[in-house]
């Protein structure tokens, strides 16, 4: 069996919850969308489903897979409904809907429903992509009322540059929520991972923790305790001697200055390994770091192992996890964390930590 793999540790998803919860006080939807951000949506949920009060999908197809799965707790909709069959669903699974455009509100007032809903609504504080503008959110809030089918209303924005810490953007936005929402019933939600982290006076009801949960620190250079949820690795499966100025991999972008040691690893762009990752790159090699050489194909990849004489076929190699921070691999690359776990495809995927 081709040995590329992701293994996803269910007790760092619990610890890193578990932070996140106590660091923010009150309640917290674990954000479980775009399949748990590439860890595995059902078995991460099922995981926390003792732990977590609530868990946040970024739409109904999401939510609905979480319930056939057998997960009982809130499950808030950040999109909210498309159309008129999903916002049945929601009423018949009791999925709590976001409502961020007023389409949505007269979707709710036309539609005979079964029950009443719990909504939240969406405030545009700053971000500017989607929600109500606060002059507009009061008015938001009557229509529902008035619909006679909500029978909950709160509030939730986002933040766009709250892994700034130093930006008063931020502040900005919450002082804009605070008007907006200004002696209007209802709980509130606010800190994303990074509010969690750096942003005290963002806490309000709900937190919202997404890539904290699975380890990756939102903050540069931040150091808040979180535990790698995913190692993604692979193995050796080839060792090749080069001599000096020896070309290696598609383009020739890699050549060698010294007698070199190759090692093949069975890991490449199909799989989720970033093909912009430059020469250098960390990698552990049987948990030591060497270096990405030559361009990432679309199956393979090569490490520099000359010196690691130990290492051979069969060595183990960790792309990101607990030796490589994925965070690293990301800026390498040029990109973030969100990403490259999301990309993460066609490995196989083991989960440590069920019980």
């Amino acid at each position: 069996m081709r040995p590329a793999r992701a293994l996803i540790d269910l007790d760092a998803l619990r610890h890193n919850y578990r932070l996140a919860h106590e660091q923010h006080g009150g309640r917290a939807f674990a954000v479980l969308k775009a399949n748990a951000y590439g860890h595995g949506a059902t078995l991460c949920a099922q995981a926390l489903a003792h732990h977590a009060d609530g868990f946040a999908v970024a739409f109904v197809g999401e939510a609905l897979k979480l319930r056939a799965a057998g997960i009982a707790n809130p499950i808030l909709v950040l999109e909210g409904a498309f159309d008129t069959s999903e916002l049945l669903a929601m009423v018949k699974h009791n999925l709590w809907p976001v409502v961020h455009h007023p389409a949505q509100i007269a979707m709710i007032e036309k539609t005979n429903l079964s029950a009443p809903l719990r909504i939240w609504i969406k405030v545009n504080s700053g971000m500017n992509r989607a929600g109500f503008p606060p002059a507009a959110v009061r008015t938001a809030w009557q229509r529902l009322i008035a619909s006679g089918k909500v029978k909950h209303c709160a509030f939730m924005s986002h933040f766009a540059r709250a892994d700034e810490p130093h930006d008063p953007a931020t502040t900005e936005q919450i002082l804009r929520f605070e008007e907006a929402t200004k002696n209007l019933p209802g709980e509130r939600s606010l800190a994303n991972s990074a509010a969690i982290l750096a942003w005290p006076h963002a806490r309000r009801d709900w937190a919202r923790p997404g890539i904290m949960l699975y380890g990756a620190d939102p903050l540069p250079g931040g150091h808040h305790g979180l535990s790698p949820v995913m190692t993604l690795e692979s193995k050796i499966v080839a060792v090749r001697e080069l001599g000096i100025n020896e070309p290696l991999g598609y383009g020739a972008r890699f050549v060698t200055s010294r007698p070199t040691r190759v090692g093949l690893v069975a890991m490449g762009y199909a799989d989720g390994y970033p093909r912009s990752a430059p020469d250098g790159t960390l990698v552990a090699v049987d948990r030591q770091l060497t270096a990405l050489i030559g361009r990432v194909s679309m199956d393979m990849l090569t490490v520099d192992i000359t010196d690691l004489p130990n290492a051979n076929i069969g060595s183990t190699v960790e792309l990101w996890g607990l030796h490589v921070p994925v965070n690293q691999v990301a800026a390498a690359a040029g990109t973030i964390s969100y990403e490259l776990l999301c990309n993460v495809k066609r490995v196989n995927r083991a989960h440590l930590g069920k019980g």
